[in-house]
């Protein structure tokens, strides 16, 4: 071989290496934003309940506030189709651009809202419309966002670099918690309740120029481009949509069974935790977020290694393990935490948790991505995904704060996930083991 050649081959072999980790930059970046403005409103849930629905009680005023955190999961199966077709006939890039800015519009709303005593009914609906956007965008983001990973990352290591989804959103976590912490530690609480509960909101959309750039300087995945520009008019006649309900109907099915867990885990036990343990065991919301920050830290670092050993014994035998796991020992940590409510016992259960869940979650997308050839793919990951956390994520907190009041008291978010566990296990049966994705 001579020089010249090597070279070439050296360049041609580096470039794709170099589009891949600037993929994964680029999608984890924007997806850490969106998820960073999604998880913002459960922190301080308590607050835009008392500004923007009181009713006279803290349980009806929380659970208000939390259905409204749900009002955005139900528009996510609307998004997902939009932007889920968008994304598999227009492409990812495209698609992964519009997402943000309409999660960056979406947080603008509820940031500057006037609250309830300022101009009355108005005010929730626009925190309403500010969650409906932000709703739409999330639910064309993870379908899109995942596809545009697995389809740049090399062979035999697309569950790593998928995985990166789902670390992008501990990240955004960390930075919430750690947001939340300085908001709730430097300023007083009645300082928080009049103004300080938007600082957040600000913050997030200060590093949106940062996503957007990221995102406008990206390159289409080339397994997308391959498919249409041999063939460009397969993609004027292409109806992901009515693919997905003819041919890929069983897919789907399994799909959305497998992400309840993916939901459940979650919105239960990252993202609803926080509120549950201060209502729950009386621990303060500073004791609740330094412990949300440690262990989101390990969530993390945990999801690139589930997807990484996913990568080397295969989706389903990794997610049947990380499942079985989460549902034996959900009911003992959370039993351990009622009987010893200190602070490090609370970080220990939290770490756990967060442990577990990125078990399953860092082999999500991977695993979901692998049922849908590229072509349908974004729109099949979009539907299954959302129509799971529309169900079982979106709505969870406004359930579990109610039947908290109830006899099944503390355990409530146990059994929650332990039922979303014992479904997606009988979907995991049935998927296959691919480790390539097509």
């Amino acid at each position: 071989m001579t020089d010249v050649t090597h070279n070439q081959t050296i360049k041609s072999e580096a470039k794709p290496n170099s589009n891949a980790k600037k993929a994964v930059a680029a999608a984890s970046i924007g997806n850490a934003l969106e998820w960073y403005d999604f998880t913002i409103y459960a922190l301080f849930a308590v607050y835009i309940a008392k500004n923007f629905f009181p009713g006279g009680n803290d349980t009806v005023e929380l659970i208000k506030s939390f259905l409204a955190f749900g009002l955005g999961f139900l528009i996510r199966p609307l998004g997902a189709v939009v932007l889920g077709v968008y994304a598999d006939k227009a492409g990812r890039k495209a698609a992964l651009f519009l997402t943000i800015m309409i999660m960056a519009a979406g947080t603008l709303l509820i940031a500057i809202a006037p609250t309830y005593a300022a101009i009355g009914i108005g005010a929730p609906m626009i925190i309403l419309a500010g969650r409906v956007l932000q709703g739409f965008s999330a639910g064309g983001e993870v379908g899109s966002a995942a596809a545009f990973l697995v389809e740049h990352a090399p062979e035999g290591q697309k569950g790593k670099y998928a995985a990166w989804l789902q670390a992008s959103m501990a990240f955004s976590n960390i930075i919430g918690a750690f947001v939340a912490l300085a908001v709730t530690s430097l300023l007083t609480e009645d300082q928080i309740g009049d103004w300080g509960w938007r600082v957040p909101f600000i913050l997030g959309l200060l590093i949106a120029p940062v996503g957007l750039w990221m995102r406008r300087s990206l390159d289409e995945t080339p397994v997308f481009k391959a498919k249409f520009d041999e063939k460009p008019e397969a993609k004027a006649n292409h109806a992901p949509l009515k693919e997905i309900f003819t041919t890929y109907r069983g897919a789907l099915i399994k799909g959305t069974a497998f992400s309840v867990l993916w939901a459940a885990s979650v919105y239960v036990m990252v993202i609803y935790m926080p509120i549950y343990v201060q209502r729950a065991f009386g621990f303060t919301g500073s004791q609740a977020f330094i412990s949300a920050l440690i262990s989101n830290s390990l969530m993390a670092i945990a999801c690139i290694v589930a997807g990484s050993v996913s990568d080397k014994i295969g989706r389903r035998l990794t997610l049947a393990i990380t499942a079985t796991v989460l549902l034996l020992a959900i009911h003992p940590l959370l039993w351990w935490l009622h009987h010893s409510p200190t602070l490090g016992t609370l970080i220990t259960v939290q770490s756990c948790f967060c442990i577990m869940v990125a078990g399953v979650v860092g082999v999500a997308p991977s695993a979901l991505s692998e049922i849908f050839p590229t072509h349908i793919r974004s729109t099949g990951m979009s539907l299954a995904y959302n129509i799971s956390t529309t169900i079982f994520g979106g709505f969870a907190p406004a359930a579990l704060t109610w039947l908290g009041t109830t006899s099944l008291g503390y355990s409530a978010p146990a059994w929650y996930v332990s039922i979303a566990a014992f479904i997606a296990l009988f979907a995991i049966a049935k998927m296959g083991d691919n480790k390539k994705t097509a």
